[in-house]
């Protein structure tokens, strides 16, 4: 818990349920302050309360309206740059545009470089994130996380590690896959996959032994669930006796929901970077797993100096 004065914590429109998570594990208040929109969709913000020389930070994520959250960040930097805060830092839990992180074919934006440069020059000095989408825009950020720690105190409370395997559902997860398997001294595979088009799998291969074992996927992002929910199907096949899947950013668009309903998935878990209530709703295998104790835990470190680092070596808050 944070006592004393110099520090704010304001939110944005985008997830109000998780700052507020974020907040009492802190133990202070939001910050008050008031975002607009006016007819022709600009956004107005209006800081009630002094922040000069404080440490702020601005909680929004990449929800609902993508777009409008992102400028609606950009402004409550900027209003809190000129009101002359000490230090500003963005906690964005799902960072946007995290998917464009490269330049794939001809005249393609880097528009995940885009939008940090947007976000900097809007006065921000650090950004707090949850598993970025690909490795290399790490370089982009000051504060990467990981949900590593909650997935692995998850695993090692629900499950009998001797029945275990941890999955990545294609190659470019294999660091993240391999990294929880060691730390629980569990097995490990991975599925190649090839692709057709974005969002269609035309074939995947396993690598590695799934039978008469509990097969766990990781992934950092489910969006229409086609590939995690095509893997589960293969494991099966591979004489898996039970499917789970573990997923950072629950985006599910599209018939996700139904698709996973219909799947051999056992429970698909997702953090709350996004709002989950109606996917819950919805879906019965949907099981939420709350990171805002562990992101209030990494604001109070950063506030006080402390290592950030070792939240993944210890059990998560």
């Amino acid at each position: 818990m944070l006592t004393g004065s110099g520090i704010k914590v304001f939110a944005g429109t985008s997830h109000p349920e998780l700052a507020e998570i974020i907040a009492r594990r802190i133990g202070l208040p939001l910050g008050k302050a008031e975002v607009t929109r006016s007819a022709i969709g600009e956004t107005t913000v209006t800081i009630h309360e002094s922040v000069r020389e404080d440490d702020v930070y601005i909680i929004n994520t990449g929800c609902g309206t993508v777009n409008t959250a992102l400028m609606e960040l950009c402004i409550m930097i900027h209003a809190c740059k000129i009101a002359s805060a000490k230090r500003i830092t963005a906690v964005i839990p799902l960072f946007p545009y995290a998917r464009q992180d490269k330049k794939d074919k001809s005249r393609a934006p880097i528009t995940a470089k885009l939008v940090a440069n947007m976000i900097q020059k809007s006065g921000c000095d650090h950004i707090i994130t949850m598993d970025l989408h690909a490795s290399q825009i790490q370089g982009f950020f000051d504060v990467p996380l990981y949900a590593e720690p909650s997935i692995i105190l998850y695993i090692r409370t629900h499950f009998d590690l001797n029945d275990v395997v941890i999955v990545s559902p294609d190659a470019g997860g294999a660091k993240r896959a391999t990294s929880i398997a060691d730390r629980l001294g569990v097995d490990f595979a991975l599925f190649h996959k090839e692709r057709k088009k974005a969002n269609e799998v035309s074939r995947m291969v396993l690598v590695g032994n799934c039978k008469d074992k509990i097969a766990i996927l990781v992934d950092d992002m489910a969006d229409t669930c086609g590939t995690l929910c095509l893997a589960a199907s293969h494991l099966s096949e591979a004489g898996a006796t039970k499917s789970f899947a573990f997923v950072t950013h629950g985006i599910l668009s599209g018939n996700a929901l139904k698709t996973v309903e219909a799947s051999t998935l056992e429970k698909l878990i997702v953090t709350n970077t996004l709002p989950q209530q109606q996917n819950q709703a919805a879906c019965k295998k949907i099981e939420v797993l709350d990171i805002g104790k562990v992101l209030g835990e990494v604001i109070r470190r950063s506030h006080y100096g402390e290592s950030v680092s070792k939240l993944f070596h210890e059990v998560p808050y």
